[in-house]
């Protein structure tokens, strides 16, 4: 009905549209797009059987974007770093590589925190992204520009990566979905950083979109081979799963309460299913979820099996140059002469003290090892947990700073290595996304995915900014 240049140009056109108010498209490649726009045209006017172009390529013509982290041929490369604000990729990322041969066109690269490790979207390079649903709050991070332009509706889908919850969080306070995968199927090769040692079975790269739909398709393509580990062609029997809730992580002193409208939004789940499908939803207290921020630190600065020690947040923030020392850099920034920002070098004196206490940090790790068996017992094939996206709606800019560790919610699974899903639920009193976590034992990513299309026909998923 409509051709793949007059889509391209309705993305381009909103992009220029709400782009200047939210920030979220760093750098486009609205010349390049509309030239792959014109090619795909000229092969469906060619191709005598669009069977075979389906198969061959699922997503034609699909406007994606991509978190700026992600090589790009052609596109900056920063991960919001100074010293590496001239960095061009030269290549494209494994999975960019796989979107574009499946036939999906980039529009642009979106803004991400600095070095991809804060939960605002703000660096020294771009500036700060603001969400589409209130320019004052947050997009959450660090895949924090692409839940800003998904939400805006200036993307179809997009492409995300998440060591403590940077898919899920900018998805949950853009009110979109976004799906981490089962730790080690899509690969993570051609992002800036990229994780090392004991971090590379903790990092994942996964699909983000408005429509629940497209999240599986997305998967199919990003994880290419690998996604024969996954069981996405098994039917789900949604009665058949064995549904379990839990409100809160136990009362960490790290963390802020869960917001009441975030608990009112996941017992009407629990309402609803119990309801409409007929399954008993299991209410469940796991003790140790409590320690989630701790559990996750210790694991993300322990040692792999080959005893390499984790890549240090500050030799990062130098990329190649000299380390960078975080209370001469707090000084700077004190005075307005620091070329980083204030979560990053917090992060850096953060990971000085925790250096500290190696013995503590032994004991937390065997922690998670022991409530990475508990959750594999608790779900099993056919379970799915419910869990709050985050303790609280999106932010004020800026506020993160005073309750840093309110991404344990998200974190807390990557280092568990399972796949969750987080799904939109309508928006707050004050019309901001309200949402929840889905979760399930590893490879079982079909289940999470199935009830996120459940629920989306059941509360509205998306919700266009500014609609109601």
């Amino acid at each position: 009905q409509v051709t793949c240049v007059e889509v391209v140009e309705a993305y381009v056109e909103r992009i220029r549209e709400v782009n200047p108010l939210i920030n979220a498209v760093v750098k486009d490649r609205f010349e390049e797009a509309l030239q792959e726009a014109r090619q795909v045209d000229k092969l469906l006017s060619e191709s005598p059987g669009n069977d075979y172009l389906e198969e061959k390529f699922p997503l034609l013509g699909v406007p994606i974007t991509v978190k700026e982290a992600f090589s790009v041929h052609g596109m900056p490369n920063t991960s919001g770093l100074v010293n590496r604000r001239n960095v061009i990729a030269t290549s494209d990322a494994t999975v960019v590589s796989r979107l574009k041969q499946a036939g999906a066109i980039p529009l642009g690269v979106t803004n991400c925190s600095e070095l991809c490790m804060w939960y605002e979207s703000s660096n020294r390079v771009y500036g700060r992204t603001n969400n589409p649903y209130d320019l004052q709050r947050i997009v959450g991070g660090s895949s924090g520009g692409e839940g800003g332009v998904l939400a805006a509706a200036c993307s179809v889908i997009g492409v995300g990566s998440d060591i403590g919850g940077s898919i899920r969080m900018p998805a949950f306070f853009n009110g979109v979905f976004g799906h981490k995968p089962t730790t080690g199927v899509v690969p993570n090769d051609g992002q800036f950083p990229n994780a090392q040692g004991v971090r590379t079975s903790f990092l994942c790269t996964g699909p983000m979109c408005r429509y629940a739909e497209d999240l599986e398709p997305m998967l199919r393509v990003m994880a290419g081979p690998g996604v024969n580990k996954l069981k996405l062609n098994e039917k789900v029997s949604l009665e058949k799963i064995k549904f379990h809730c839990m409100d809160h992580d136990g009362g960490s002193i790290f963390v802020s309460p869960v917001d009441k409208e975030i608990l009112q939004a996941q017992k009407k789940v629990v309402e609803h299913l119990e309801g409409k499908l007929g399954v008993q939803v299991r209410r469940v207290a796991i003790h140790k979820m409590k320690y989630s921020f701790q559990i996750w630190s210790a694991m993300m600065s322990s040692k792999d099996s080959d005893g390499q020690e984790a890549q240090l947040f500050t030799d990062l923030l130098g990329d190649h140059g000299k380390p960078v020392w975080p209370l001469w850099e707090l000084m700077k920034w004190l005075i307005g002469m620091s070329s980083h920002t204030l979560p990053a070098i917090a992060l850096g004196l953060t990971e000085k003290l925790m250096k500290l206490n190696p013995g503590g940090n032994a004991k937390l790790v065997s922690m998670g090892k022991s409530l990475q068996e508990e959750m594999e017992a608790l779900l099993g094939p056919d379970g799915v947990l419910l869990y709050p996206s985050h303790p609280t709606i999106a932010p004020r800019h800026h506020s993160p700073i005073c309750m840093p560790f309110n991404f344990a919610y998200t974190a807390i699974f990557n280092v568990l290595g399972l796949p969750v899903t987080q799904c939109p639920l309508g928006l707050s009193s004050e019309g901001l996304p309200l949402g929840i976590q889905l979760v399930a034992a590893s490879y079982n990513d079909h289940l999470t995915l199935a009830v996120a299309r459940y629920l989306e026909q059941a509360f509205g998923g998306w919700i266009l900014p500014g609609k109601v």
